[in-house]
């Protein structure tokens, strides 16, 4: 059986985006996803000053094991000040000394949302942009605009974005094969 990780680019215990990377996994099918959350590795802000006087913190390390063992992601963004998150992208730095294409040319689901109309665009075009050279193969993408009045109860209930959403999972479901 495949094994998808699933996770948001956020540390927020109420994140918005991990409600929407959960609910988008409930449309794969014939796999087993794992959702990760960031507050389970937490990590010092990566300084190569702090590479060198401590090396590689360990929950780095089990983080890019995660990576490693996973047939595909679904990773969806969270912005702020029109950039990744803080947590995130010291993550990213993190893993990219570890091992610089640390996702493995496997296939993702690429998404994003956020309060306003724009759906967090800037940060999932800068994702978009930057995750392939750490050897991402985004296959399929999804953003929802105005979270609060799309998304309650835990489902995406806008008929029209909710069947982009599964078009989208279909797609990287298709990719999985």
């Amino acid at each position: 059986m495949k094994k998808i990780i699933a996770f948001a680019g956020s540390d927020s215990k109420t994140s918005i985006n991990k409600q929407l990377v959960t609910y988008a996994t409930t449309y794969i099918k014939d796999a087993e996803v794992l959702i990760l959350d960031l507050n389970d590795y937490p990590l010092p802000t990566y300084s190569v000053n702090v590479e060198t006087e401590s090396g590689f913190p360990e929950n780095a390390k089990l983080f890019l094991e995660q990576l490693k063992s996973a047939d595909g992601f679904v990773i969806s963004l969270a912005e702020h000040n029109n950039a990744y998150t803080a947590v995130f992208k010291s993550l990213m730095d993190w893993l990219s000394r570890l091992e610089l294409k640390f996702f493995y040319n496997k296939p993702m689901l690429l998404m994003s949302t956020s309060p306003g109309e724009r759906a967090a665009k800037s940060v999932f075009d800068m994702g978009y942009d930057r995750f392939p050279r750490h050897d991402a193969q985004i296959v399929s993408t999804f953003n929802l605009p105005s979270f609060n009045d799309n998304f309650k109860n835990g489902e995406v209930v806008d008929e029209q974005l909710n069947t982009k959403l599964i078009e989208a999972v279909t797609t990287f479901n298709s990719h999985l094969n």
